[in-house]
C-alpha cells in the first residue's frame, strides 16, 4: 500500500536526517489525514490507494502550477523548493502511462462509447479517468482528448 510506503519514508527521512524530503513526507501525510477526516462522512470510502493517488496527484498539480508562478515571477529558488518537494511526491505515484499509452486508451475509449465530437469529451474524459484515473495525468489528457476529438 501506498500510505506504508509514504510512512516507512517518513523513517527512513527522520533517521536518515534528510530534512527536505521529510518535509516534504509529512506535507503527504497531513493531506492524507485531511482527505480521512472528509471521508468519515462519506456513504462509500473508496480504495485507500484511489485515495492516496488522488490526493498526490491533486499535490503535484498544485507543485506544477507553483512552480511555472514562481519561474515566471523570476523566483527560481522557490521554484527549486516546490521541484524538490514534487520529486518526493511523485516518487510515490504509481508509474504514468507515456503519452503514446495516453492516447491509445483515448482511442480505444472513444471507438468503445462511438465519441465523434467535442460534445462527447464529457464521456470519454469519465470513462478514462474511472479506469486509467490513476496512472494518467488527467490534465495532459485532457488535451488529449480534446485533439482526438477535435
Amino acid at each position: 500500500m501506498i500510505r506504508e510506503q509514504v510512512k516507512s519514508a517518513q523513517i527512513e527521512s527522520m533517521k536518515g536526517g534528510d530534512k527536505e524530503r521529510l518535509a516534504a513526507v509529512r506535507l503527504i501525510l497531513a493531506k492524507l489525514k485531511d482527505r480521512d477526516i472528509e471521508l468519515r462522512t462519506a456513504s462509500t470510502v473508496p480504495d485507500d490507494d484511489a485515495v492516496v493517488v488522488e490526493v498526490l496527484q491533486k499535490m503535484v498539480k498544485q507543485r506544477r502550477e507553483s512552480i511555472d508562478m514562481f519561474k515566471s515571477g523570476g523566483r527560481d529558488e522557490l521554484a527549486a523548493k516546490e521541484q524538490a518537494e514534487l520529486d518526493v511526491i511523485e516518487s510515490f505515484l504509481p508509474a504514468q502511462l507515456s503519452e503514446e499509452e495516453t492516447k491509445a486508451a483515448i482511442e480505444s475509449i472513444k471507438a468503445e462509447i462511438g465519441a465523434e465530437s467535442v460534445k462527447d469529451m464529457g464521456k470519454v474524459m469519465a470513462v478514462l479517468k474511472e479506469r486509467h484515473g490513476s496512472v494518467i495525468d488527467m490534465s495532459k489528457a485532457s488535451g488529449l482528448v480534446k485533439a482526438a476529438l477535435g
